[in-house]
C-alpha cells in the first residue's frame, strides 16, 4: 500500500481555492439572516455536513451524478435557485423560507448545501482532483472547515462588531452579490 505523501504546497494552494470558493466572511450576513429566521444554527451538524458532502463528492462525484441521470450542469443550476432565493431575502426583505423552519433544517440547507458545499465548490473539487493528490484535497478542506466552524461559531460576536446598521448595509450588498453569484451560475449552466 501507497504511503500517503503530503505536499504542503499543494495543501496551500487547494486550501487557497477552496477558502476563494466557499467565501465564508462573505456569506456572515446569509448566515446571520438564517440565524434571524430559524432562532438558531447548529454549526457543528452544518461544518460536519458539509465536509462529509466535499469529501463523498470528491471520491464519487462525476459517478454520482452519472447514476441519478445529473450533470454538472444541472447541479449548479438547482444551487444557483436556491443561492437566488437567499439574495432575495436580503435585498427586498422578503421570507421565503419560513419563520420557525427547524434550526437542523436550516443548519444543512441552505447552509451546508449549497452556501457551504454548493455546486461551485463541488465542481471546483473535480477540477482540483484532475492537479492535485486526493490526500492534499482533503487537508485543504479540513483546514477550511476548521475555518468556517470557527465563523459560524462566532457569528452573534461579528453581529455585535458591525452593528445594526454596518449589518443592515452588509445585508443588502452581500445579497447583491449574492444575486449576482446565483445570476452568473445560472446562465453559465443553461448557456442563456
Amino acid at each position: 500500500m501507497e504511503a500517503l505523501n503530503f505536499n504542503y504546497r499543494q495543501i496551500l494552494s487547494t486550501s487557497m481555492v477552496l477558502f476563494a470558493i466557499i467565501d465564508i466572511l462573505g456569506s456572515i450576513p446569509v448566515v446571520i439572516q438564517l440565524r434571524r429566521s430559524a432562532g438558531h444554527i447548529e454549526s457543528e451538524k452544518a461544518t460536519i455536513v458539509a465536509t462529509v458532502l466535499m469529501i463523498i463528492f470528491l471520491f464519487a462525484g462525476e459517478t454520482l451524478l452519472k447514476v441519478i441521470g445529473l450533470d454538472v450542469e444541472s447541479f449548479a443550476i438547482a444551487g444557483s435557485l436556491v443561492i437566488f432565493c437567499i439574495a432575495m431575502e436580503m435585498v427586498l426583505g422578503l421570507t421565503i423560507f419560513k419563520e420557525g423552519d427547524a434550526p437542523e433544517t436550516v443548519s444543512i440547507v441552505p447552509l451546508a448545501f449549497p452556501l457551504i458545499a454548493g455546486a461551485g465548490t463541488m465542481t471546483t473539487l473535480l477540477s482540483l482532483k484532475t492537479e492535485y493528490a486526493t490526500q492534499n484535497i482533503i487537508a485543504g478542506i479540513m483546514i477550511n472547515m476548521v475555518f468556517v466552524y470557527i465563523v459560524l461559531k462566532n457569528t452573534d460576536k461579528l453581529e455585535k462588531l458591525l452593528g445594526k446598521s454596518g449589518l443592515g448595509v452588509l445585508r443588502k450588498a452581500f445579497g447583491i452579490i449574492l444575486l449576482a453569484i446565483a445570476i452568473k451560475l445560472f446562465r453559465n449552466n443553461t448557456g442563456l
